[in-house]
């Protein structure tokens, strides 16, 4: 197993690294933070070998660019990498980088699905508001129909949430526009 930077196919991202075993298994995550590094386990089961389903090699975000991170703290994405990277395998489309509200919480709540509880015993610590998270695109437009969509980071949003949402709905609601 050898480090490597973990930034969405891109190497030049923030101070993050993983290590995994090249497919099925254990991924292990580093961030350095005051020259501290905090270390993160998780169980990855890939049915590529860790290609991930097809997937690109440098995924893209909405605005056709690298995808960014969107969080290691909490540690998100469908293949728990921090990013909001899709594959076949991801019948769900979490593609939309999206930063949490107390009104989008209590929204996916009352839809059957609970994210500010915390699982400890998956390692799942519960979201509060402010915290960033892969959402699925189809959760965030139905969202976003019911007038409570949170904002979203388009440089994080992989391209495939184009499928379910509108680029002008994500941009309307983006936090890295200028």
């Amino acid at each position: 197993m050898a480090w490597r930077i973990a930034s969405c196919g891109d190497d030049t991202g923030p101070a993050v690294w993983a290590m995994d075993d090249g497919g099925f298994g254990l991924k292990m995550f580093a961030k350095r933070s005051g020259g501290m590094a905090t270390m993160r386990k998780t169980l990855m089961l890939r049915e590529d070998g860790g290609r991930g389903g097809g997937r690109q090699s440098v995924p893209r975000n909405v605005l056709g660019e690298r995808l960014e991170m969107c969080s290691i703290s909490p540690v998100t994405g469908f293949y728990r990498d921090g990013c909001c990277d899709t594959g076949r395998e991801d019948v769900g489309s979490h593609s939309v980088c999206a930063v949490m509200t107390e009104a989008f919480l209590e929204f996916s709540k009352l839809r059957g699905n609970d994210l500010s509880t915390p699982l400890p015993e998956v390692g799942f610590p519960g979201l509060k508001p402010g915290d960033r998270w892969c959402l699925c695109a189809p959760r965030w437009q139905e969202a976003l129909e019911a007038g409570q969509a949170p904002r979203v980071v388009l440089r994080a949003t992989h391209e495939a949430a184009l499928r379910h949402c509108s680029l002008a709905d994500l941009k309307s609601l983006a936090v890295d526009l200028a």
